[in-house]
């Protein structure tokens, strides 16, 4: 019955070569996806803006990350489907019924859409277009919200409008436009419960899923029922959490790519961790007591966790806070700030973060050629050092200062070098892990009575001293301030 399972889940219409995970199969539903310009754009957005500056390597785009987080999204969910009919020891005769292989079904593909999509509304640069000074006060404008949704009802997916817009909230906008577009009955799948799955929202799943939720629990847990009084109202609340998790959680898909893919074209393989291993030992976790639902770890895959978090530490500290890269950064957000300083770019950006007619048109290419516009005009400028790869003059390092301390280190460096205090500028990298012994205990340890053979879920931090070892840590760089120009020219003169 396993096979058919894995038959029912492994059809496909399509297959790209990835070269992270190999091979790909797509469903017919999900090339539509792909092929939406909304989502094509995500080809011309670098994964980690302008890290190839520094690693060469580093020019993947958020096209590939988002088909590699719904194939990691895929097997997570599949390797726990597997860990639990191996387990429960179902011989080739024993069948499921249809019902539970149709809620299987159905909850896999909303798992992948829910991952193919997660980023999709990430713009320039990815996470340091939103980071720019003028792009923050272009997104935080009143009635920005509202504009984005003109025309379509956003309480679907938010029940208020939220007070600033993040990349998430434009993923949501951009998952919708795109699946208004598929041909989602022929799938059988509703989009509020794709959308549902994804940072930000909060829906009311659709009768399908709800009802998949309860065959799917049922499967999971077998005879035992909800505590609770309202425990059948409860069901599709703590699948959805589940499947939430995977798209975005501690262990979830999206960060196994990322870790995976970045080491990779970065060649870099700082801490490392096996992903076959991870997901050997992932299992469903549920408590009809809470009632609780999430992810689950055996005991003894505890060590490919432990390697999972000290593989994504590293990577913040050595890779995406490497000091050249971070001063890159830096420089990029200045010579966005710059061109928005063109009345013309200014409006045209605006329009584009308004409205999805035009949002595919915020990708890498149109921020660098206009760098390269205002580099010819001004070559004291921010836009040239980046075009020119001209990068900051690293003065030092250090690690968990106080904003007072960071500025007390700034006036002492200028002085020992001679400079003025607006000389020097830092870059700041936080890696916030102060939360992952809260989150990780939301992750429980599958553990077994050697002798009654009993199951019971415990905090994984009364198991494991590992996870309590993380703080938050940051790191500041400190720079010579470039010789620029105080405002690039105007570029309609």
């Amino acid at each position: 019955m396993r096979r058919a399972v894995n038959d029912l889940l492994g059809a496909y219409d399509k297959l790209i070569m990835d070269p992270v995970h190999g091979g790909i199969p797509l469903y017919r539903h999900e090339i539509q996806v792909i092929d939406h310009p909304l989502f094509q754009r995500l080809r011309n957005i670098c994964q980690n803006d302008i890290l190839s500056l520094v690693f060469p390597g580093a020019t993947h785009s958020r096209f590939l990350h988002s088909i590699g987080v719904m194939h990691v999204g895929t097997r997570m969910f599949r390797a726990m489907i597997d860990a639990y009919l191996r387990e429960r020891q179902l011989s080739e005769q024993t069948e499921l019924s249809l019902n539970q292989l149709d809620a299987i079904d159905y909850l896999a593909k909303i798992i992948r859409l829910g991952c193919l999509l997660h980023d999709s509304g990430h713009s320039s640069f990815s996470h340091q277009f939103t980071q720019a000074r003028r792009i923050r006060e272009l997104m935080s404008r009143p009635e920005r919200f509202k504009e984005l949704w003109r025309g379509e009802d956003y309480s679907r997916y938010h029940p208020e409008e939220p007070e600033e817009l993040e990349h998430e909230h434009y993923s949501v906008r951009v998952a919708h436009e795109v699946l208004s577009s598929v041909d989602l009955d022929a799938a059988g799948l509703h989009a509020e419960d794709i959308i549902g799955i994804m940072e930000t929202t909060q829906v009311t799943p659709s009768e399908t899923f709800c009802r998949h939720a309860h065959t799917f629990l049922a499967f999971i847990a077998g005879d035992q029922t909800l505590a609770k009084s309202n425990g059948e109202q409860e069901v599709p609340k703590l699948v959805m959490g589940l499947l939430s998790s995977i798209v975005s959680g501690e262990i979830d898909a999206d960060r196994a790519d990322y870790m995976l893919r970045d080491g990779f074209h970065s060649s870099v393989t700082i801490g490392g961790f096996n992903l076959d291993h991870l997901l050997s030992n992932l299992r469903f976790g549920w408590d009809v007591s809470e009632p609780w639902m999430g992810l689950a770890i055996t005991h003894k895959g505890l060590g490919a966790l432990e390697d999972f978090v000290y593989s994504r530490y590293q990577m913040y500290r050595k890779v995406y806070g490497h000091k050249t890269a971070l001063g890159f950064d830096w420089l990029l957000r200045e010579a966005i700030n710059e061109v928005l300083e063109d009345a013309e770019s200014f409006e045209w950006i605006d329009t584009c973060l308004s409205d999805m007619s035009f949002f595919a048109e915020l990708t890498d290419s149109f921020f660098w050629e206009a760098f390269r516009k205002v580099a010819r005009k001004q070559p004291k400028s921010y836009s040239f050092l980046i075009v020119n790869r001209v990068k900051l003059n690293h003065l030092d390092t250090r690690e968990n200062l106080s904003t007072a301390e960071i500025q007390n280190h700034s006036r002492w460096l200028a002085g020992e070098l001679g400079l003025s205090a607006d000389d020097v500028v830092t870059c700041t990298m936080k890696a916030r892990f102060s939360n992952i012994q809260d989150n990780f205990n939301g992750i429980k340890v599958l553990a077994k009575d050697p002798i009654t053979r009993k199951r019971s879920l415990r905090k994984i931090t009364d198991v494991s001293a590992f996870f309590s070892k993380f703080g938050d840590g940051t790191i500041i760089h400190f720079y010579r301030q470039p010789d620029v120009a105080a405002k690039a020219p105007d570029l309609t003169e």
